[in-house]
């Protein structure tokens, strides 16, 4: 059985290393070949650590780190005045080959920032994009990229379509629907850098491209490739996250008001519970930063235990594919 070994910021997040801690647990129960390296200040996760019983620490080990790097803090800041922060060390172990991801909630600016300082980009590949898979009628469709870049080039939105194209394989789609996000279907809407990177899509050859979709198209299940300026995609994943929280929250709602809404609900519920398992925000949790040179996974700040676990199981799909070097072998032949 091959081993898995991952670095995890534990310092990073809304919520502090406690969440994480139970999540790496978690896993480490559900995964036997899984190994974990907590990053952090050790006292404190030793604390964490013993508060559960039963803890395989054959398979989870820590490595300290004094500084942490705020979720407000300035990415720049980050990078040149904590080079012990959680979050470097856990990349600088990427780096080392001593583990094979990196898994953290901390401040995405950063992470992007050092990610690309420790671990650099794969040639070719001018910044990493971050990409998740969104649920929709059909099933997920994975959308790129999701709040790294805010503004992009034609030339950036045409790497994130290459790339998300490849991650899609990865995840068992033999030829992938690739398609902009755009506020209509219609050759002559969008703006410049839509519209460039389009013309630049249409010339590619070995890419499934299908043209414009728009924002209800996307959960339609209309691509299997959704790409956007992380501006456009941060709204997008936050905007879905609440929408499905709020009719979540309505249907409980609805289904207490009488006696007799009580009795239909109560004969829905296995229904509504598979369908808040299946839209859950945190079964989703789990970003990618393509177009590194190495497994970056960002998890969801706000993220509890249940989310940083699904995030940790993102990595653990990353590492099974390899997917920086079949990013890096398709890259070869699609890139001008």
């Amino acid at each position: 059985m091959s081993v898995q070994v991952i670095a995890i910021d534990a310092m990073g997040g809304d919520f502090g290393p406690r969440s994480i801690v139970q999540a790496c647990i978690a896993c480490l129960s559900a995964t036997p070949s899984l190994h974990l390296t907590l990053v952090g200040q050790p006292s404190l996760l030793e604390e964490l650590i013993s508060s559960h019983s039963a803890v395989d620490r054959s398979r989870l080990t820590i490595t300290p780190a004094s500084e942490v790097i705020s979720m407000s803090e300035r990415p720049s800041h980050a990078l040149r005045s904590k080079p012990d922060s959680s979050m470097r060390v856990a990349l600088e172990l990427l780096r080392d080959g001593k583990v094979q991801a990196c898994v953290s909630s901390g401040n995405t600016g950063a992470l992007m920032a050092l990610s690309r300082h420790v671990l650099k980009t794969l040639p070719g590949i001018d910044r990493p994009a971050m990409v998740a898979a969104v649920p929709t009628q059909t099933g997920y469709c994975q959308v790129l990229d999701l709040g790294a870049n805010v503004d992009c080039t034609a030339e950036q939105l045409f790497q994130f379509a290459l790339m998300g194209s490849v991650a899609a394989q990865a995840l068992g789609i033999s030829r992938p629907r690739v398609a902009l996000l755009n506020i209509g279907t219609e050759d002559v809407k969008g703006n410049q850098q839509v519209k460039e990177a389009a013309a630049l899509l249409q010339a590619a050859s070995g890419l499934h491209y299908i043209g414009y979709v728009e924002g209800d198209g996307v959960y339609r299940g209309e691509a299997d490739v959704v790409v956007c300026d992380g501006f456009v995609g941060n709204i997008l994943l936050k905007s879905s996250e609440g929408l499905a929280t709020m009719i979540s929250s309505r249907l409980e709602a609805v289904f207490k008001r009488t006696l007799f809404s009580r009795f239909v609900g109560a004969l829905a519920l296995p229904l509504m519970r598979r369908l808040q398992a299946d839209l859950a925000p945190a079964r989703h949790n789990g970003a990618s930063f393509l177009g590194l040179q190495g497994i970056v996974i960002k998890s969801h700040g706000s993220a509890g235990a249940q989310g940083f676990q699904s995030a940790i199981e993102r990595a653990l799909i990353e590492i099974h594919e390899d997917l920086p070097k079949r990013l890096h072998g398709r890259l070869e032949g699609l890139l001008p």
